[in-house]
């Protein structure tokens, strides 16, 4: 990496934080991913985009304001990116999956906040995110009550926040709601830009934005094989990195693995032996540097196949319609899309869990872990019923309940390899 420092310093970043985030990043990412074996040629981009993901990759987009150009941050796969590049922005995702500064955290929240939530609190008080620090706009979004009023509290730490409610039911008022919060939201784009999105700019927004969506289901459906070719590990890591890198960019390297891939498949190459245990993994986002579930796992000999999660199959699932010739009509498209999300927010949710069978019948998975963050009650809540429903169904389910800290990770390591033998 190139000596970045005058960058950070002028993003406002505290350099003896940062180098220890980085320190302790750079050693995970070495023992977590470099020790695998039979790693595909293709996940070296995906390396060297990790490597460079606080220093070129910001560069890129500071090089983008430079020319005039607003980037957009944000915390969920609710705030459509489609609208986005439409005005003329980029987005890209918000750190949230490590702790960092939790004395500082815990000044300003309660200490039983979901783990996520803190994390981004921590990011932002210790002043180690750079993609917070580089962006023109923070978009929170109210998919929980947790959400919902600590970006109260966040709104006051960053200086252009925007606040988009989100509905909890699947009802046509909701419907409403939901394009309103959006129409809201492309007023505000149009604000920041000083221009109006046309047609084709909201055609080539969705364009892009299939195009990525189709190169990550690609690659889902060539996990379906036996043995899988890519890592759970490996796959999740693309799929975090979706959430950084210049989606055009991006999908065309995601292209370019699957078709390695394809090769591995013909020739039965895998990243673990042949019938070993499958697994889907199910439940809450898993942002950058948030791997330690997934590693435990697979640390066991098990795959895992997918990942019915906002970081993973909830995120990809569904393209947008690009077929309407007018402003509005296309935008009912992009509302038609999201409001397909099965997030744990909505209330019932019966696709969600409707979804997560079908995902193990599509994986010939042997079992589901259903992973919940610590004090995220919507997820944690339905893993009750995620459970119930699949066993109803012959379908293993391990339900997981963690943080971020790494105390927890022999008895993690236990239960997953009891339920792997169960499963074999």
């Amino acid at each position: 990496m190139a000596d970045y420092t005058k960058m950070w310093t002028d993003l406002g970043l505290n350099l003896d934080n940062h180098d220890a985030l980085l320190e302790n990043l750079g050693g995970a990412y070495q023992s977590i991913f470099m020790s695998q074996e039979h790693r595909p040629e293709g996940m070296g981009y995906f390396d060297f985009v990790m490597s460079e993901a606080h220093g070129l990759r910001i560069q890129e987009l500071r090089d983008e304001q430079e020319a005039g150009r607003k980037i957009i941050g944000s915390f969920c796969v609710f705030v459509p990116e489609e609208l986005v590049l439409a005005a003329g922005c980029t987005s890209v995702g918000l750190c949230a999956g490590a702790d960092f500064a939790q004395e500082e955290v815990e000044k300003v929240l309660p200490r039983n906040t979901c783990s996520l939530i803190k994390s981004f609190f921590g990011f932002k008080l210790g002043k180690v995110c750079p993609y917070m620090e580089v962006s023109d706009l923070i978009v929170g979004e109210n998919t929980c009550d947790g959400k919902k009023k600590s970006f109260e509290i966040f709104s006051q730490m960053v200086p252009n926040f925007f606040q988009m409610d989100l509905p909890q039911n699947k009802a046509p008022m909701a419907r409403k709601l939901l394009k309103h919060e959006y129409e809201a939201f492309i007023a505000k784009l149009e604000e920041m830009t000083g221009k109006r999105i046309g047609l084709e700019d909201l055609k080539q927004g969705i364009a892009t934005v299939n195009a990525k969506r189709n190169a990550l289901a690609r690659l889902s459906k060539l996990r379906t094989a036996n043995p899988s070719p890519i890592s759970g590990l490996d796959a999740l890591l693309i799929n975090q990195i979706a959430f950084l890198d210049n989606p055009v960019r991006f999908t065309g390297k995601v292209n370019a693995l699957c078709d390695e891939l394809e090769l591995f498949v013909k020739e039965n190459k895998g990243a673990k032996v042949e019938n070993a245990p499958r697994v889907v993994i199910s439940g809450c986002p898993m942002a950058i540097p948030n791997w330690k579930v997934p590693a435990v796992i697979e640390a066991t000999g098990a795959v895992i196949v997918g990942e019915e999660s906002c970081i993973g199959e909830r995120g990809q699932r569904n393209t947008t319609d690009a077929s309407a010739d007018t402003i509005d009509g296309l935008i009912d498209a992009v509302v038609d899309r999201y409001f397909k999300i099965d997030c744990a927010v909505f209330t019932p949710n019966q696709e969600r869990v409707e979804h997560i069978k079908e995902m193990a019948k599509n994986t010939n998975a042997d079992g589901v872990i259903h992973y919940g963050l610590q004090f995220c009650q919507p997820y944690i809540m339905e893993s009750f019923s995620v459970e119930k429903t699949l066993e109803k169904d012959g379908v293993s389910v391990l339900r997981l309940e963690t943080d971020y800290s790494q105390e927890d990770m022999g008895q993690l390591s236990t239960r997953v390899e009891a339920f792997v033998e169960i499963i074999k």
